[in-house]
């Protein structure tokens, strides 16, 4: 029986795939369950299972865009399974031995003597015209001679021959990346986005964390990051702002709430924002866990679609790569992204003297259409409150409890 293999919905609104990379080739027996093909959404990488065992015969290649439905592939499910298929001989291939090759004969040297590389005077001539030294010239006169024709024919450099490589090479980009690319360039048409910053004294959650994170990790089984107090900071001063945890719907503008928190992580694919659901209502521990699990996923390529979709505001950190200052851009149709970047020791002002602490600069861009400035700063001056008071602001005073050690 031929089996045909249908492209299977990935998810809601998607209505095509690219094919990224086939794992198996045309006339190869295939397992039940075996990854036979990795595809590319507008907003994953998936891999494609095969629906029976049998020989596969491949009817897309690489790079097609195939819709939800069409046939990628058929399987015949009465072939025989080849004898040895899916086992690994015992005995390494010999080599075979490697014939001498026949020696091409080598085109004879141009003698060098004195007048090699030497120009005729007219030939001279010409080339200080043209601003060409004699050393860059290839002579095709007697013994190398640079002639008046050499001269003639010589094309002054337009930089300075450096002998590198020069090659260039071109590859298509996945669906993921051109939906990516897509989505922020419409993000940068379509909103009125603007970015405002302030900076945070991180010298409480160091402490916090030096004092706690051992005996946080040993009974968790995660650390104790910066992220979840980020995401706890953003929690609260969502709950005190609402426009920002809201988005325009044509005519309407949509307030949730509940706090969906979008995390942008580096994929392999380019870059994914996994959704920590309902993150106002776990706790320390519940945040780092989410936090570790979803980024786990999105880097080995396991991430759903579903784990994506969705999401009310999003924290993106581009201090992991040493960026000290940026202006992300808002995560479409969400109204507004936190931008958290490297901790430098810096000297800063403290009870009317000079102190170094450990200082991060942070960045809110928002969409001006539905936030107002007053709230946009408000928003971020929360966030820096409460990062500067965690104790107070995100632990309700009992540092212990909050952490449940």
């Amino acid at each position: 029986m031929i089996l045909e293999m249908k492209v299977p919905s990935p998810g809601e609104s998607i209505t095509e795939v690219e094919i990224a990379e086939w794992l198996v080739e045309d006339g190869d027996y295939v397992e039940k369950d075996q990854a036979i093909a990795e595809v590319d959404s507008d907003k994953a990488t998936l891999e494609l299972p095969a629906e029976a065992s049998g020989v596969i015969t491949l009817k897309a290649e690489v790079g097609d865009a195939v819709a939800v439905g069409e046939v990628v592939c058929l399987i015949d499910t009465d072939a025989a399974k080849p004898e040895g298929a899916g086992k690994e001989t015992s005995e390494p291939k010999k080599e075979q031995p490697k014939q001498e090759e026949a020696k091409a004969p080598q085109p004879a040297q141009a003698k060098e003597t004195y007048a090699s590389g030497v120009a005729s005077p007219a030939a001279k001539k010409i080339l200080s015209e043209k601003g060409i030294d004699a050393s860059a010239i290839k002579g095709s006169g007697k013994d190398g001679r640079i002639t008046k024709d050499d001269a003639v024919k010589a094309v002054p450099s337009m930089g300075s021959p450096t002998g590198g490589n020069r090659g260039e090479s071109r590859s298509k980009l996945s669906m993921l990346r051109r939906k990516v690319a897509e989505r922020l360039v419409s993000a940068k048409n379509e909103t009125a986005m603007l970015t405002t910053f302030n900076e945070v004294d991180m010298s409480p959650i160091f402490e916090l964390r030096k004092q706690y994170k051992e005996d946080f990790k040993s009974k968790h089984g995660v650390g104790l990051g910066f992220m979840s107090f980020f995401t706890k900071a953003v929690v609260r001063a969502l709950q005190m702002y609402p426009a920002v945890n809201s988005m325009i719907d044509g005519k309407e503008m949509i307030t949730y709430d509940f706090c969906d928190i979008s995390i942008a992580v580096s994929g392999p694919k380019g870059l994914m924002v996994p959704v920590i659901r309902n993150a106002e209502n776990l706790t320390f521990r519940g945040i780092e866990a989410e936090v570790k699990r979803l980024a786990i996923r999105a880097r080995e390529g396991e991430i759903t679609v579903d784990e994506m979709t969705g999401g009310t505001f999003t924290i993106t950190n581009g201090g992991v790569f040493g960026s000290m200052l940026s202006t992300p851009i808002i995560n479409p149709p969400q109204s507004a992204i936190l931008g958290m970047h490297n901790i430098v020791e810096r000297p800063i002002v403290r009870d009317g003297g000079i102190a170094i602490a450990p200082i991060m600069y942070v960045a809110l861009s928002y969409d001006h259409r539905i936030i107002d400035g007053k709230e946009s700063v408000g928003f971020l001056v929360a966030i820096k409150e409460a990062l500067e008071s965690p104790e107070e602001l995100l632990m309700d005073g009992n540092v212990k409890k909050a952490l449940e050690m």
